[in-house]
């Protein structure tokens, strides 16, 4: 089993689905649609036709092609691989033509035998965001602050403010000492 992509109908990345390992290309998945409901008026009787089976409605495409790393929001390109897988069949038919025509002529007169060239597969895997849309994503974002962050601003601030208190302390008690000393130089004068 590996996983690939589930796209939605529009080509953009939905989820991994797991798929068997020799899965490859591109499958549609379908959802069921509920039927709807006979109305009959009281004028008309019940016909007897069937009841009214689900319909099914393509929902999106399983895709057996990885991912191109490194996109935001990666869109599958259905157009391409329309035209991808035409060019392949073309390749093929035309090999098979080639192929017919060179077991038909006689031994002596075969050249080399027909190879098959496939096309070369294109890049399919898209960015589905706009530039954008891609700079809003990538812009940084303010970072709100967490409690730790918070707590220890907190707690820088409550130090600086003990230290200023501290050194008002200290400014005071040497104004108190000079005053102190000048009482006393006062006293023995």
């Amino acid at each position: 089993m590996k996983a690939v992509p589930k796209v939605n109908t529009n080509g953009l990345y939905l989820e991994d689905t797991l798929v068997d390992d020799t899965f490859s290309g591109v499958v549609p998945f379908y959802s069921d649609m509920e039927p709807i409901p006979n109305i009959l008026n009281e004028t008309t009787e019940p016909k007897n036709e069937p009841p009214n089976e689900p319909e099914t409605n393509i929902s999106g495409y399983i895709i057996g092609i990885p991912v191109t790393p490194g996109l935001f929001r990666p869109r599958i390109d259905l157009e391409a691989w329309n035209a991808y897988e035409s060019a392949v069949s073309a390749a093929q038919d035309s090999f098979q033509q080639a192929l017919s025509k060179w077991h038909a002529l006689p031994e002596e007169q075969r050249d080399d035998i027909p190879v098959l060239e496939s096309p070369t597969q294109p890049i399919l895997w898209v960015e589905g965001l706009t530039p954008e849309e891609i700079e809003e994503l990538t812009r940084p974002q303010p970072v709100e602050p967490n409690e730790m962050d918070r707590l220890g601003s907190e707690m820088v601030t409550r130090e600086l403010e003990a230290l200023e208190l501290r050194q008002q302390n200290e400014a005071q008690g040497a104004q108190i000492v000079g005053l102190e000393l000048r009482l006393l130089s006062l006293e023995n004068s």
